[in-house]
């Protein structure tokens, strides 16, 4: 089980006292995170990571997984897209297979956690039976809900108000709920499978595994194939990229248990890239930690290119591994990639494409943008600044 001492190292000594004292004053707490999906997307994987690291500084955590139907998740997954600004239909029934399935789920909810934290929409509707209990209830909205539509977001504020607070990844993103406010952002664990230092055999054995020559630069793009990732446009950045500059591109991810829209995602970047020898369409399981690592490691360049995006976890994991980064200035994306700082920011298909040369032709500058990105999770995003945060806010609350 990961312990917070394995990260001194990296935190210091002296953080890491800090957040044990910080422990000791929650010693025995239970704190209950409740989520839409085991494995695939960003809040499965800091979960696997923060729920340990929780238990070692004293606290007494547990993850508990919403369990619903292909039907509901059709539902939640058009909530998802309503977040983000897609125009989406909404009618009275899907209302309804929400709050039925929800109610089916009210057993998941421990009577005597201390704290309860609902993770994005999925699980909102458990907040129905938020009356009565004894711990203090959080919603912790990991998408960016500026532009959510207007009905979606009226039926799920009925939920989202009864919490005792809300937590959101940036300042912009808060929502007027009647209730307390904190603003935490995500963080990646160094020390995991998909972070950590590997080989030069490791490497190559990977990379040959996978059936990717690194005989040419590698422009990369890992995430969840989902449109608002835009592979498509990735895939017309890269030929743009490759009339300047010699270069393969790979796209890697795969799909989440709570969105049933990624397998046609996938087929339609398969279409669009046909049968180019240099670019590589990889269908990764969930398990598929070490190839990513691997992957983003071997990296000229990380590519971003989302749409929309609540952070942008795989940007936070290409910056720790020192490679210069080209995103898109949407999100949380936008206080990882400071442009000409830690990374490059660029939108739309020849801006990437450009922002892409520009670092391919310029290794001092990759190199430069690289090691700062990586010093700028460091301080920021990574698991034991999280846990910190995490720690602070649960004992503000405590008091409230």
């Amino acid at each position: 089980m990961v312990k917070l001492d394995d990260y001194t190292p990296i935190i210091g000594r002296e953080q890491a006292q800090a957040i044990r004292e910080l422990g000791r004053k929650l010693r025995g707490a239970v704190v209950q995170h409740i989520n839409s999906a085991a494995v695939g997307g960003g809040v499965a994987e800091i979960l696997k990571r923060l729920v340990p690291l929780m238990q070692d500084v004293g606290l007494r955590p547990r993850w508990d997984v919403l369990q619903g139907t292909e039907e509901f998740y059709t539902v939640t997954k058009t909530f998802h897209n309503a977040f983000h600004g897609q125009a989406v239909q909404v009618n009275e029934r899907m209302f309804e297979i929400y709050r039925e399935i929800s109610r089916q789920n009210y057993q998941l909810v421990d009577g005597g956690a201390d704290f309860v934290i609902l993770h994005d929409q999925q699980p909102l509707g458990l907040a129905e039976i938020r009356e009565g209990h004894p711990g203090k209830w959080l919603w912790y909205c990991h998408v960016d809900p500026v532009d959510v539509d207007e009905r979606v977001w009226n039926f799920l504020r009925s939920f989202a108000s009864r919490c005792d607070g809300a937590i959101y990844h940036l300042p912009e993103y808060v929502k007027d709920l009647g209730n307390r406010v904190y603003v935490m952002p995500p963080a990646i664990d160094p020390l995991s499978e998909k972070n950590r230092d590997v080989t030069e055999e490791e490497r190559r054995e990977v990379l040959a595994r996978l059936g990717v020559p690194d005989d040419l630069p590698l422009v990369i793009q890992v995430s969840r194939y989902d449109r608002l990732k835009d592979p498509l446009g990735v895939i017309r950045s890269f030929r743009l990229i490759r009339e300047r500059v010699p270069c393969r591109l790979v796209l890697a991810g795969g799909g989440a248990g709570d969105d049933p829209e990624g397998m046609a995602v996938l087929e339609e970047v398969r279409r669009e890239a046909g049968d180019d020898p240099d670019i590589f369409v990889l269908e990764l399981p969930p398990t598929a930690d070490l190839e990513i690592n691997v992957l983003q490691r071997s990296a000229a360049v990380v590519i971003q290119k989302s749409v929309r995006e609540g952070f942008g976890l795989t940007v936070t994991e290409g910056l720790w591994k020192g490679r210069p980064v080209v995103a898109s200035p949407v999100g949380g994306i936008r206080i990882q990639v400071l442009d000409g700082q830690t990374g490059l920011a660029a939108q739309g298909d020849q801006a990437v494409a450009g922002a892409v040369v520009r670092l391919l032709q310029d290794p001092e500058l990759a190199g430069r943008l690289g090691r700062a990105g990586r010093e700028h999770v460091r301080q920021n995003f990574i698991l034991p600044v999280y846990l910190k945060r995490w720690l602070e806010m649960l004992l503000e609350e405590r008091g409230k």
